[in-house]
């Protein structure tokens, strides 16, 4: 069945139901790698799908026009979920330029043999007529690679935003009021905590820009089509571009014999008592997709891991490391933990939280071993000292 977006306007991309990891993100609900066909006196793809797909996009696009009538393929992203069947692509569509800027020229130069393919090479803000439609591309830099840009179709007041407003979301329904729009909401903001995170001032940018169009649908290149609910999520990005914090903390551990583990359970129970949302996650069971999805809104976070080998537990190295990459920014926190003869962890937990730029919001909790009552004690004033970050 035909996904018609406008008049001569189709959804023509693949759904990938049963990826759970792209590039370390945990994809629990799989993905869909979103391309789009315009109709018109010259016809355009926007974006192709990941290499592995091709042949399925191909013939999603042969249903509805002759390959030899694709005059161009717009390609806003280079990286290989979108641009991977690309070759194949022209291949099969002998008459067609492939329309990017000079940024994603090069990338998809070092990515593919390109010798021979046919290049219109936009800039900001050109556009490119079809007859009856027209393209304008609007460039989004690291929004979120170099290359990055938009494709915006005025005729139709339609967007195509490439990653900004996706979701890793599979489903037959290729429209926001057509799925479930609390699934929709909690992927398109995990996509943001593990994806966008770190580019909160080019999301920005961006956003001033492309919001100020005349937008009745906005069309990402993964997860549903925004038609009905897009004042949702723009309001969903205002938030998160700049990390803006709920009333809420989270305490990470990692534990050996169990120690570390009661350490966190009494920072929790002490911040509970502000009326804080607590959440206590264990990092050895819990994906470092859902943490950083945690933090990215938190008020304050505590780190707590036992010493081994002079450092911390090597899951909560992993966690520490992930977290450093993405930036979550203005948090307030706190380094707990236990050891036996060198409390070398706190000094770990504190250098990774110094190179987050998460400011402490008093002196680590160590303790030799297991905690004893007023070392619970001092958990519980620390949870609270936490909490009263949180307003």
């Amino acid at each position: 069945m035909q996904t018609q977006l406008a008049k001569g306007i189709f959804w023509v991309g693949c759904v990938d139901w049963n990826v759970r990891d792209f590039h370390g993100y945990r994809t629990g609900r799989g993905s869909t790698y979103n391309a789009y066909l315009v109709t018109a006196q010259q016809n355009a793809l926007i974006d192709t799908v990941k290499a592995k797909y091709a042949p399925d996009f191909l013939a999603n696009v042969r249903r509805l026009v002759p390959l030899e009538q694709i005059a161009y393929v717009v390609c806003n992203h280079a990286e290989p979920d979108h641009a991977g069947g690309l070759p194949e692509t022209l291949k099969a569509c002998p008459n067609a330029a492939v329309v990017c800027n000079a940024k994603c020229q090069d990338a998809l130069a070092r990515h593919h043999d390109t010798t021979g393919w046919k290049w219109r090479i936009v800039k900001d803000t050109d556009t490119l007529p079809l007859g009856g439609k027209t393209l304008q591309f609007f460039d989004t830099p690291m929004v979120h690679w170099p290359e990055s840009m938009a494709t915006y179709l005025p005729e139709d007041a339609l967007l195509f935003s490439m990653d900004a407003f996706g979701q890793h979301y599979a489903s037959s329904a290729h429209f926001d009021d057509a799925a479930d729009m609390g699934e929709v909401l909690q992927e398109a903001k995990t996509y943001y905590a593990n994806i966008v995170l770190p580019y909160g001032r080019q999301v920005a940018a961006a956003l001033g820009r492309l919001s100020a169009l005349n937008l009745a649908m906005v069309a990402p290149s993964h997860g549903v089509i925004w038609r009905s609910h897009f004042a949702r999520i723009l309001a969903c990005y205002q938030d998160w571009m700049t990390c803006k914090p709920a009333k809420k903390i989270i305490i990470l551990y990692a534990s050996m014999w169990d120690s570390t583990r009661r350490m966190a359970d009494a920072i929790g129970a002490g911040a509970a008592e502000s009326g804080a949302d607590v959440k206590v996650i264990d990092v050895a069971a819990t994906s470092d997709t859902e943490i950083v999805t945690e933090v990215m809104d938190c008020a304050a976070f505590a780190v707590g891991s036992p010493t081994l080998n002079s450092g911390v537990m090597p899951r909560m190295a992993a966690t520490l490391t992930y977290l450093r990459g993405l930036k979550p920014k203005g948090k307030s926190s706190l380094a707990f933990g236990s050891y036996g003869w060198a409390p070398k962890s706190i000094d770990e937990i504190t250098r990774y939280l110094t190179e987050m730029g998460a400011a402490p919001v008093r002196e680590p909790v160590a303790c030799r071993f297991a905690p004893d009552a007023a070392t619970l004690d001092n958990c519980r004033a620390a949870g609270r000292a936490l909490a009263a970050t949180a307003t």
